[in-house]
């Protein structure tokens, strides 16, 4: 049985030294949660806290049996509320409630992956003791038509295309061999988290490995929702593996440049996506409003920082950032083995909290502003075993404290001044073997409690907070996305916020937080927002509105306070440009006998691209093809046995597949907000400019093995 640790690294120096007389924070509570076999007697990795019923009160999940042997993960229920019983007490309904897995789990995380209202889980395996993969349980509540709170395992149907790889619409990059008929594939998964990657309005995955017998050799993935819940592995190199695991040279799949291990450029060229991880991270870091992600490494290259380019370059990639915006916090030797993201210092950004990153000592490091951590500070007593993390304001005075699970046996509980500094706060002595833990108002009494995840068949702690200081803060929401002027037209105009609280991200999530609008000083309108991850929450208002419309976000935590962003406006105006949509130019007739054609709809319009759809249709059936277009005017010169309908110089598309069946059924499609990404085409595609496109597509059975439409004129509008 392969253990996670390397014993003659890990030395606990006993340095915890507990001032004398203070006062009592926190109390033991087992009465309040589940005792003996099965239900409190395992070997758990981790503990997540949920409201699965829907009932107003969180319930909890253990996630069981990592190094020891498969074993059942089990579901605790509150009590309170709905379930008749007190709230804070919780009984085990894992029988009735869970599906029956015996699995190796390490970690299960909660996320509404298919938009229903209700929390479905991931739970992260490994195949160290027998294949197993990474399992999507779906709470069948709400969109399901049962009752909240029950699960049922869909992992055969959640995972969709793995190993599937035509190097056009399908590009996943695991073998064959590698994916398991149950569903899934072989996994050394520790830690995945859920977050909007996107911006689309759902959950996608960043899904990180320790690859095989913990050698760190493994690539992390990121999987794209299509809105309902099903994954499939966005790889835009469309690079296909051999086996489990990635060399160096390899395409960084969804980072920019090649993977390189323990890499030190900062520009794109290279990005190191493996390494021995147990912990992942995602927020918006740098304030673009998009999500950055940190990826742990316990003891092979150190833990990894990768910046969203989407908002500064319009790319859906990641740049490896880890020595240009990490190198002050970067820690030496191993054991690196958790961090913890967290406002310490109440500025409107997220800080960062290492656990072993100096050698055997936890620190906190500030952030910038724009995503780069300076040097850190080494907590007071740290130096020891130091297993997890978690941030929440323990006492209320509207600053975060960390509290930290010790493998080794006593707890530790920060308490934060809101400037960065922390001082030891004394706790109930403690000699369990933490794994994880997870903090919460069990007993909504407006203080935060903690479970703790102990390991080798001890029973699992509830740390009851008694210091009985209500919950006054509100939200901070500092940071509100400027929408800019539109036309109006059917696309919502996006926007996200930022929102911090004296609670962890798990518990900031359920935060009933709204999008308030008004048109030209009308009467205000509500609208929902949904939490995407981090720190962020995401709402839309209408795009078929017209006049200068003011908003701002609002956020209500379980305590009933009440926090609100600053307010900001944008101008939605009525645009009468529908650009002289034209086509010329001669199509070449396709070898099945067709004359391809270009079309368009929709409004050509600079500040809403995604809107105009550009269209070659009647093209051969399942053939790569792509558009070529350009800003110097039309064409009609020979080419390729057809007509060339655009005037050089050319730019071109990705190429993408018609799709279709039978002769000449296939359409290629794009937006105008493909053609303006182009990097030599994208700054002169501006409002005014004349666009001439014209399609091309393989042909296998003509002379020149190439088909090509007519061509397509228009005006990109603002």
């Amino acid at each position: 049985m392969m253990s996670h640790r390397f014993p003659l690294l890990r030395v606990c120096t006993a340095l915890l030294l507990a001032p004398a007389a203070a006062p009592q924070n926190f109390v033991f509570a087992p009465e309040q949660i589940p005792q003996g076999v099965p239900e409190n007697n395992s070997s758990t990795e981790n503990i997540d806290f949920a409201d699965v019923d829907l009932d107003g009160d969180m319930d909890a999940v253990n996630a069981d049996g990592s190094d020891f042997g498969n074993d059942q993960n089990r579901l605790w229920i509150n009590l309170g509320f709905a379930q008749g019983g007190t709230i804070g007490f919780f009984g085990d309904r894992t029988s009735e409630r869970f599906p029956a897995v015996l699995d190796s789990t390490r970690d299960m995380d909660f996320g509404d992956y298919d938009n229903d209202g209700d929390d479905d889980l991931l739970i992260s395996n490994h195949s160290s003791i027998s294949p197993q993969s990474n399992r999507f349980w779906t709470n069948v509540g709400n969109l399901q038509g049962g009752a909240a709170g029950f699960f049922t395992d869909e992992t055969l149907t959640r995972w969709q295309g793995l190993g599937v790889n035509n190097q056009t619409s399908q590009c996943s990059s695991l073998p064959a061999n590698q994916v398991l008929p149950s569903g899934g594939f072989f996994d050394w998964s520790w830690d995945s988290l859920f977050g909007d990657l996107d911006n689309d309005g759902d959950l996608d995955l960043v899904h990180s490995s320790y690859g095989p017998m913990f050698q760190g050799d493994a690539p992390h993935r990121v999987f794209f929702n299509d809105g309902t819940g099903q994954f499939t592995e966005y790889n835009p190199s469309c690079v296909q593996f051999t086996g489990p695991t990635i060399g160096n040279g390899s395409p960084a799949l969804w980072a920019q440049g090649f993977h390189q291990n323990n890499t030190l450029d900062t520009g794109g060229l290279f990005a190191d996506i493996s390494g021995s991880t147990i912990g992942v991270e995602l927020g918006d870091l740098d304030q673009d409003f998009d999500l950055d992600f940190l990826i742990g490494s316990r003891s092979h290259p150190p833990p990894r920082l990768f910046r969203n380019l989407k908002s500064e370059q319009n790319q859906l990639l990641w740049r490896d950032v880890t020595h240009s915006q990490l190198a002050s916090a970067l820690p030496t030797g191993q054991d690196n083995y958790e961090q913890e993201f967290g406002d310490m210092d109440g500025d409107g950004d997220y800080d960062l909290y290492g656990l072993n990153w100096p050698g055997l000592s936890d620190a906190v490091y500030a952030n910038n502003g724009l995503g780069t951590f300076g040097s850190g500070t080494t907590l007071v007593a740290s130096g020891s075993d130091d297993e997890e993390g978690d941030w929440f304001d323990y006492n209320n005075d509207g600053h975060l404290d960390i509290f930290v699970g010790n493998f080794s046996g006593q707890e530790k509980l920060y308490q934060g001044n809101g400037a960065g500094s922390f001082g030891l706060v004394q706790l109930p002595v403690d000699g369990s073997t933490t794994r994880g833990l997870d903090s919460c108002d069990v007993d909504l009494d407006g203080d935060y409690d903690v479970l703790v995840a102990n390991d080798a068949g001890q029973a699992n702690v509830l740390l009851k907070n008694v210091t009985q200081v209500p919950d006054t803060r509100a939200a901070n929401l500092p940071h509100l996305e400027q929408v800019p002027n539109r036309p109006a037209g059917p696309p919502p105009s996006i926007v996200r916020v930022h929102a911090y609280d004296n609670a962890s991200w798990d518990v900031l999530r359920y935060n009933t937080t709204v999008l308030e609008y008004q048109v030209e000083g009308g009467a205000i309108v509500q609208t929902p927002m949904i939490y995407i991850g981090g720190q962020m929450f995401r709402g839309e208002i209408p795009g078929a509105l017209v006049g200068q419309i003011s908003y701002r976000a609002r956020s209500t935590d379980e305590h009933g306070n009440l926090g609100v962003s600053p307010v900001k406006s944008y101008t939605a105006f009525i645009t009468t440009c529908f650009g002289d949509v034209l086509t010329y130019c001669t199509s070449k007739v396709s070898s099945s006998g067709c004359v391809p054609a270009m079309g368009a709809s929709g409004n050509p319009s600079f500040f809403a691209p995604q809107v105009f759809s550009i269209e070659a249709s009647q093209v051969e059936s399942a053939k790569n093809g792509l558009l070529l277009f350009g800003l110097t005017g039309p064409s009609s010169t020979p080419f390729l046995d057809g007509f060339l309908c655009v005037a050089p110089p050319l730019y071109r598309t990705k190429m993408s597949n018609s799709q279709g069946s039978g002769g000449c059924g296939g359409v290629l499609s794009y937006k105008l907000s493909q053609l303006m990404e182009h990097p030599l085409a994208g700054q002169s595609l501006v409002e005014g400019q004349q666009v001439h496109v014209q399609g091309w597509f393989r042909d296998p059975a003509a002379a020149s093995m190439s088909g090509l439409t007519n061509g397509l004129q228009f005006v990109i509008c603002p």
